[in-house]
This record gives C-alpha cells, structure tokens and sequence, in this order.
C-alpha cells in the first residue's frame, strides 16, 4: 500500500453497536500499512442531507458511501475510505463519512457527540454540512460544538481554568468547512453582494450581551470563531427535482442543475488543494500506523468512560514509535556490523571503527523516527541495547582471535612435540636446537595475518603450559655446564617477563580505548539528543506563537465588534499561553545517558 491503494469502496472504522463504538479491525489493517503521510477529511451533519455525495465525488466516483434514499440514517459509525490524492502523489487521502446527527431512531445525543468529537480528533479538514441558510436554528443544530471543552481535552492534567486548556484546542483543531446543501436565497446583507465566506463570517457575528437568550445566541459563533483557526463556507443549490433525488447517484452530471455541477467541483478542487496533512502538535505528520494509533487511543478512552486526550494521543503513538525507533536503529547496526565485521579483527581499533561508524548511524536512524522521548527513557534503552552488543562483539571478538591462534599453534608446533616425543632434542646440544627450531615457529606464527588481539596472550600461555617439557630438555642436555643452565633458566624467567609486561601494556591500551568509546558513544547521543531538542522546541514556540496570532486577531475582531469582556477573557487566555512559551524556552535539558 506504500506504492499504490487498492480500496474498492469504503469500510466501517468505528462501528456504532447499541451507543456503544467499536473499532473495525480489518479497517486498521488497512491503515497499518499506509506509510506516507495522510489527509484527512471528515464530514458531519443531520441525517438525510447528502454528506455521502460529497464524500464520494471527493473520492472520485459516483458510487461508494451510501446514499440512502429514505428518511432513515443510513451510515452508521465512522466509515473510511482511503484513496490516492488526486493532487498530492506522496500523499494519501483518507475519508471518513459519519452517521447523520440528530437520528430519532437512536434517541442518544451524547452518541452523537462522540461521533462529533472524534470527526474532529481524527480529521485535517472538518466538514460540517446542513440544509439551507446559516439561522439560529442551523447554530441550534450545531450545539456539539459546544460540548467539545467537555469531549475533548489538549492536556492530561489541565489547568484549574478550563479555558487554559480549551485555548489549546487552535493548535490541533482541523480546518473548518460549512457546506450548505439546496441554498436558494441570495447572497446579499443591505443590497451588498457577498461571498460564501463573508457570509460564514457575518453569521459568525456576536450580539452584546444583555441577556440569558443573547449569550445562547453567542455561544456556537464563540466556540466556532474561538477553537478553529481556519474556517471556509460553500453554497450548494440544490441538485435536480426533489422527485429525482432518490437517483442521484445514478444520474450523469448533466442531468444535474449546472450551478450544483459547478459548486460540487469547486468544492473537490478546494478541498484537494487547500485541506493540509494530518498533524500533531510538534509537527508530527499522521500517516496510516500513527491515524491507527489515534483511533485506537481515542475510542479505547471513551470506551473506558474517560475524555479522549491529545496529550496522551501523542504520549501513546510515542511509546508506539519510539519503542519501533529503537528496534529499526538496533536492525541496522546488527546488519552493518553482520556485513563488516570479519572475526577476528587484526586490532581492537579496527573492531572500533566498525561499532563507531554503526552506532553513529543507529543513533541518527532513533533521532529520525523518534519523539516526545519523555526522560529521555527509549535513548537510554538504545545506549544500552548498543552497548551490549558492543561488549558481546568484544567477546566474540576475543573467542575467534582465541580459537584461530589455539588453531594455529597446533598446526605449527605439532611437528615440534612429535619431534620432542620422538627424543630427537635428549642429546647433547639439543637444549638449543629446540630453542633454535621454537624460534622459527614462532616466527612463523607471527607472520600469519589476522590471528586478532589474542595472539600473543594465547601464545604465552601455550609455551608456558609446555614450560615443563623445555625444562626437561634444558636438564638432560649433558653438554651444557651447571652454570650456563642457569643462566639460561634466567633468560627464560626474563623473556618470560618481558612478554607478561608487553601483555599487561595491551590490556591497558585496549582498556583505555574501551573507556575512550563510552564516551564518544556518550557525546554521540549528546550531540544527537541536543540537535533533536533544539529543532523540537523551534517547532513548539513557531507552533504557540502562530496560536498567540490566531487568538490576537480574534480578540482584534472582538474589540472592533464591542465585545470588551470576551476580549479581556481572550486576552486572560494569550497571556497563559505566553507564560508557557516563557516556560518552555527557559527548559534546560538534562541528559540522562549511560
């Protein structure tokens, strides 16, 4: 599914069972294995007023999410249909189609709130669509927006103040889109023409508050005007005679009204060029396995009688990735090293490049797919898995140097005790022909390329383990005096401790490389770790200080409307979230590494 999508038609993501929502698993299958980044569009509204339409020309064919021709809700849950994006070939476009709002036949309108919710938690692009003008009985319709503050929140623990956390909701909120369905009035405000837009924004306007009824009247252009940053307006005339609506999924373009021909392709062509890829806070664009995770984290909250979170949506599809990122930077060290490392290697500095070039690109591969690595836990957990491998290749290294020069030994010197088995060197002057012979061998055993790090403590304990052999030679060899045997045993003794010296030189050289390679390995993921936080936190403040630009506007606009104490309110709101950027930009990171 990374090349290409192949979904005939639409599945149901979330089923609605008895008011209780479920999770299609062959759905998530399907959006498991989406691995470029996702634009999502949702639609919502009352049934029987033609989001399916909508939906099915966005996906390019007539057929598709049902219609229905009744006055019974026909969608039921949360269907999805994935398709190429038709403007955007790195991208794929995921719609979701919900149940119409408001069923008589369900009776349940905090089902319908959910459903509301979570078309907004999972969408780039929110489509809100109803019948006719934009009146107060089309803002009534509209009132589950504002029961969001009480469906959804921005953080795991708020503030006491629930606006602090609502005013987060600018940040994540999808772009906002009304569709009017069968428009027949004209567009016009005191004669003046206006477009869709300024229409949304004129019936967006607020009254001065003076009574119980003006703040019901208020309360869904604040929240509309307050969590969505961006909000666009489409009017639809209706598409053909009221008696060939039950077939319009059958007829052909013109056998439809032109202007609804028009308006449907103005609306594809906006909603293909301007609807954004689907986005967490930090920057995170969704593709298939992270839109999973969301689902999954979002319905499992609801399920479980608790408010689906964005905090611990993120937190969630983190352990998720971050745990992957580990496992993906683990593969590809185990691959590189398993492709380069010959055991054994002639020196521990050639075994070290190999780790030091392998980790390098390990840690790169983590920083790359990880994030929100809370306490810095799943960087730790690679610092250790890369360690433990490094100390096992230490090891490995060690046992094959160990074993190839045992080999060696055998092959080279075996002659020699057959020789010494034989009594050939039990005679007068054969003390130093065998000494004479020991030397060549080893220098044949010197030459012998790739023996590792072992080859000359393997070597110094074979000949000290046949120590006793040479001294049986050395005393029966009649033709040296007392005196000059013992000066030879002497020579033996300091031979003997010039090689435990030079062996005792090469373990501290290999001990010190060893600490040398924890710290590099240590300021690797420093650097990593310190490049990573710094992009992080550029993508938070650019993130809060586009937020604090959305709300100035809105409280400019509130000030040149005469809406003081909305304003002060928003301004209360500006402030929190400038504190917290003051916060954050003084956050110092400690780095909790090996």
């Amino acid at each position: 599914m990374a090349s290409a999508i192949h979904m005939p038609g639409p599945i149901c993501l979330i089923e609605n069972i008895k008011g209780q929502l479920m999770i299609n698993q062959k759905a998530l299958k399907i959006l498991s294995a989406i691995t470029r980044p996702v634009v999502v569009v949702a639609i919502v509204g009352l049934y029987r007023t033609g989001k399916s339409y909508l939906m099915n020309k966005l996906a390019g064919e007539k057929n598709g999410f049902s219609l229905g021709c009744t006055v019974q809700s026909h969608t039921k849950g949360i269907w999805m249909w994935c398709v190429r994006h038709p403007s955007k070939p790195d991208h794929t476009l995921v719609l979701l189609d919900t149940e119409g709002l408001g069923d008589v036949e369900k009776g349940d309108n905090q089902n319908d709130s959910w459903i509301f919710a979570l078309a907004i938690l999972l969408s780039s692009t929110f489509v809100y669509n109803s019948m006719g003008t934009i009146n107060q009985q089309a803002m009534d319709q509209l009132h589950y927006v504002t029961e969001l503050t009480d469906r959804i929140r921005a953080k795991s623990s708020p503030d006491a103040n629930e606006g602090e956390d609502s005013v987060e909701f600018v940040s994540f909120f999808p772009d906002f889109v009304w569709t009017l369905r069968d428009f027949i009035l004209k567009l016009e405000v005191d004669g003046q023409s206006l477009t869709p837009d300024e229409y949304l924004e004129n019936s967006l306007k607020l009254k001065q508050e003076t009574s119980e009824k003006d703040k019901n009247y208020n309360l869904p252009r604040l929240c509309i005007r307050k969590f969505f940053p961006n909000k666009k307006c489409f009017v639809f005339s209706p598409p053909t005679e009221w008696k060939k609506l039950g077939q319009l999924e059958t007829l052909q373009d013109d056998e439809l009204d032109p202007d609804f021909v028009q308006q449907v392709a103005e609306f594809c062509c906006y909603t293909f060029s301007h609807s954004k890829t689907k986005t967490l806070p930090g920057g995170i664009k969704v593709n298939g396995p992270r839109l999973e995770s969301l689902v999954l984290t979002y319905v499992g909250a609801i399920s479980s009688g608790d408010l689906p979170c964005m905090e611990n949506a993120v937190l969630a599809l983190a352990q998720i990735e971050n745990s992957a990122a580990v496992q993906k930077a683990i593969a590809h060290y185990d691959q590189q090293m398993g492709q380069k490392v010959q055991l054994p290697t002639e020196t521990l500095q050639e075994l070290l490049d190999l780790h030091r070039t392998s980790e390098r690109e390990a840690i790169e591969i983590f920083t790359r797919n990880s994030f929100k690595d809370i306490d810095h836990i799943f960087q730790m957990e690679l610092a250790c898995q890369l360690d433990k491998r490094w100390n096992g290749f230490c090891k490995q290294n060690q046992e094959a140097s160990s074993d190839r020069c045992r080999a060696l030994l055998q092959d080279i010197f075996s002659p020699l005790e057959e020789e010494v088995n034989q009594g050939i060197y039990s005679k007068p002057g054969g003390y130093h022909l065998f000494i004479q012979k020991t030397q060549k061998l080893k220098e044949k055993y010197y030459q012998e390329p790739r023996k590792g790090i072992q080859a000359e403590e393997v070597l110094q304990t074979y000949l000290s383990s046949k120590q006793s052999m040479i001294n049986a030679i050395l005393k029966t060899d009649e033709a040296l005096t007392n005196k000059e045997k013992e000066i030879e045993e002497e020579r033996r003794k300091a031979e003997s401790a010039k090689a435990t010296a030079k062996q005792l030189q090469e373990i501290q050289k290999m001990n010190k490389q060893m600490m040398e390679q924890k710290e590099k390995s240590y300021q690797e993921h420093i650097k990593q770790l310190t490049e990573k936080m710094e992009r992080d936190r550029a993508q938070l403040l650019a993130e809060q200080e586009k937020t604090i630009a959305l709300k100035l506007q809105e409280q400019e606009r509130l000030l040149k409307e005469g809406f003081k104490e909305e304003s002060r309110r928003l301004q209360e709101e500006i402030k929190n979230v400038e504190m917290r950027n003051k916060d954050t930009s003084i956050i110092i990171y400690l780095i909790p590494i090996i």
